[in-house]
């Protein structure tokens, strides 16, 4: 792990590796990305897997929940893949960290080079850490594009995707539509702040139903 201490040397995979979904080797031929980089191990990608997203900004409420949220997926057996780049994701990936659970973090720019976290270290030694990045050494600085592709990328690894908050008429809003358009299951944080998400087809759920039985069987709250 010397990598952390001057900026990470990752493995660049194939896009027909193994170790990805399905959904996610599509994703990386459609969008005309060779393969993959990655730091830590591709194990950490295995068993169930949910995506995790929240607007910049949220509402108290959600927020009280989603540290609930985070608390209950460290032990709820989901590998959680996320950007982790807006303030509530970022919260949840420290609780996240702390716990056994596998994370998969997806910056949206490259990892060549990447100074990663002091605090990343121990859970990428063991082996529930991993950095994973569609994009070329030479994207180094983050875009909206490649933000947006990011995005993209993290829902096309996830078996399930929980949008605990999006700011109406956002972008956010505009992804979970997507998640909804292509049949994979859309989550939100049962509250009447996303109400709008319901109505566009996704399931509310509390944080409590991850704890007692993960997402695939989390109990529709209402």
């Amino acid at each position: 792990m010397s990598g952390l201490a001057t900026g990470a040397r990752p493995a660049e995979l194939p896009r027909d590796s193994s170790f990805l979904p399905d959904a996610a080797r599509r994703f990386l031929a459609v969008g005309g990305f060779p393969g993959v980089y990655a730091v830590g191990e591709t194990a950490a990608l295995g068993g169930r897997r949910l995506a995790l997203f929240c607007s910049v900004r949220c509402p108290g409420e959600i927020i009280l929940q989603t540290y609930d949220l985070a608390l209950a997926l460290r032990s709820a057996g989901l590998t959680v893949v996320g950007g982790f780049h807006a303030p509530m994701e970022r919260e949840c990936l420290d609780l996240l960290l702390r716990g056994r659970q596998p994370v998969v973090v997806c910056p949206a720019r490259s990892i060549d080079g990447m100074r990663l976290p002091g605090a990343w270290r121990t859970p990428l030694s063991e082996v529930r850490l991993l950095v994973l990045s569609p994009f070329a050494p030479e994207q180094r600085r983050v875009t909206a594009r490649l933000a947006k592709d990011r995005n993209r990328f993290v829902i096309a690894l996830a078996d399930e995707v929980l949008v605990a908050y999006a700011t109406p008429g956002g972008r956010l809003e505009q992804l979970c539509r997507e998640v909804v358009a292509q049949g994979k299951p859309s989550l939100t944080l049962a509250s009447a702040a996303n109400r709008h998400l319901v109505e566009l087809g996704a399931r509310a759920v509390t944080p409590e139903s991850f704890g007692a039985r993960g997402a695939a069987g989390a109990d529709v709250a209402g």
